[in-house]
């Protein structure tokens, strides 16, 4: 696998960033892209919403829109991946070109503005599947005039194909959509899609998650954790990109518009999970993302507050081997202090 991105690797970074993230996913449709050797260790095992995940390490949205690989990619060695983010009805996303390499800060900038293939193409490929534990990120589309009817179309169109869903408020890149953390908007939205569920999938009830930024205000957060446990959703995924801008970032592409993810995520998006593990009480799962690319970066995560973690930005920079180098890292940290299980480091930070 090492020698096998060696060579790609380099090949597609020649290519503008959109283009070369479209020629993987295509090697993995047609099976190009060679398997690693299988690498589990029972001490990553982890049991959520009544799912046995073989470890706690998934891909995050972004990766595979419309569910155009999902079995290559649970291949790679990932314990569970999250398709999406998916509209009700198919947008070309924003103007090309709209995603951007910062190989110098090891991060990406995207404006991709959930560009879709819509709601039934994702929904037939679903059908077709094979084992593991894929979640749906659902958004809106840019042009509608109400955006809790989009997740509520999304709910009721996935919630028969997917082991989870999420409902993602926090793309910077779609007018309007992150304001709906206000308090109030927030229970109005999270209520709709609750009873949606219980109304299109009485039997399967997939667990819930709501996706947030990592640009809110003390406030902001307080609220979220509030409605979140308020409405009985089952899990908060923290966090999306960020519109800040810190001051280590080198690369001169820096300044692009977009979300920015990737190395320089990590401490901030850290912070943002920990605070909310702290104000929800530990009573929420919880899955961290931003800027994991190590062993140790997913352990600290875990520390905060998170059950699963994820990762994509890291996958641009180190190719698919990296997965299984996360896990072998992951299990060795969890042993030198003394935990068996993944279960009993979520939230060591706190104690």
């Amino acid at each position: 696998m090492a020698g096998y991105y060696a060579i790609a690797g380099p090949l597609l970074r020649l290519l503008d960033a959109e283009t070369a993230h479209g020629l993987a996913i295509g090697a993995l449709k047609r099976g190009v892209v060679p398997r690693p050797a299988p690498f589990e260790d029972p001490c990553l095992r982890i049991r959520l919403w009544g799912m046995e995940f073989a470890n706690p390490v998934g891909l995050a949205a972004g990766f595979d829109k419309d569910a155009e690989a999902v079995d290559a990619l649970l291949g790679q060695g990932f314990g569970y991946l999250e398709v999406g983010g998916v509209t009700p009805r198919p947008q070309p996303g924003n103007p090309r070109p709209r995603l951007f390499r910062l190989p110098a800060d090891r991060a990406v900038i995207n404006r991709m503005g959930f560009n879709s293939q819509g709601l039934d193409a994702v929904a037939r490929r679903l059908a077709k599947r094979g084992a593991g534990i894929v979640g749906v990120n659902l958004g809106a589309n840019a042009d509608s005039a109400d955006a809790a009817d989009d997740y509520v179309a999304g709910v009721k169109a996935l919630a028969g194909q997917a082991d989870y869903l999420v409902v993602n408020i926090s793309s910077p890149n779609t007018p309007g959509l992150r304001a709906l953390k206000d308090r109030a908007r927030l229970a109005n939205l999270l209520d709709r899609v609750v009873r949606a569920r219980a109304a299109a999938a009485p039997g399967k009830r997939p667990p819930l998650l709501l996706k947030i930024a990592p640009d809110l205000t003390a406030d902001d957060k307080r609220d979220i954790a509030d409605v979140a446990l308020e409405a009985g959703i089952d899990g908060l995924i923290a966090t999306n990109t960020t519109l800040e801008r810190p001051a280590m970032l080198s690369d001169p592409r820096r300044a692009e518009a977009g979300g920015l993810s990737g190395q320089p995520l990590l401490g901030p998006s850290t912070r943002v999970l920990a605070e909310m593990y702290r104000l929800t009480g530990g009573r929420l799962p919880l899955i961290g993302v931003g800027g994991v690319e190590s062993g140790l970066d997913a352990y600290a995560k875990i520390r905060a507050g998170a059950s699963l973690v994820q990762l994509y930005t890291a996958l641009v920079y180190h190719g698919p081997g990296l997965v299984n180098r996360i896990k072998r890292d992951l299990a060795g940290q969890l042993r030198a202090d003394g935990f068996a299980t993944i279960a009993e480091a979520v939230g060591a930070d706190h104690r």
